[in-house]
């Protein structure tokens, strides 16, 4: 059974996108070198953190690099009620990472690889450098 991704709630989405991310944040930081495992995990907050992935999709807000399409994504991943918020964050950082995250979880779904690794480049890039210019 074939699931409609512009169909699915957002939170499921974004339980996805968190998860793909995930992936691509470990792949990408033990391929940095021979680390602790305590290092690893320390590294990879810094990508993963609800903060860091509402710096990510502001920034791109701003710079204006996302289809309407994925703004759309986008604004249903924030509007999503999720009854709870984590201790570690205020609401509107937690309400703009799960936009992120469900972005990611639709472009995944939806098979779009080459658009998810775009993004997901730009956001790694972003998280060590601040750069500006990943446009």
């Amino acid at each position: 059974m074939a699931v409609d991704v512009k169909q699915m709630k957002s939170l499921a989405l974004a339980y996805i996108g968190d998860a793909i991310y995930e992936i691509y944040v470990r792949e990408h930081i033990v391929q940095k070198g021979n680390l602790k495992v305590n290092d690893l995990h320390r590294l990879a907050i810094q990508f993963v953190s609800g903060k860091s992935q509402a710096k990510v999709i502001l920034h791109w807000l701003r710079l204006e690099i996302l289809t309407e399409e994925e703004q759309s994504v986008v604004r249903r991943g924030r509007n999503a009620k999720s009854g709870s918020v984590p201790k570690n964050t205020d609401v509107q950082t937690y309400r703009y990472s799960t936009g992120f995250e469900a972005l990611l979880g639709y472009l995944y779904l939806d098979g779009r690889k080459e658009r998810l690794d775009e993004l997901i480049e730009k956001a790694i890039n972003y998280v060590e450098k601040g750069d500006e210019t990943s446009e």
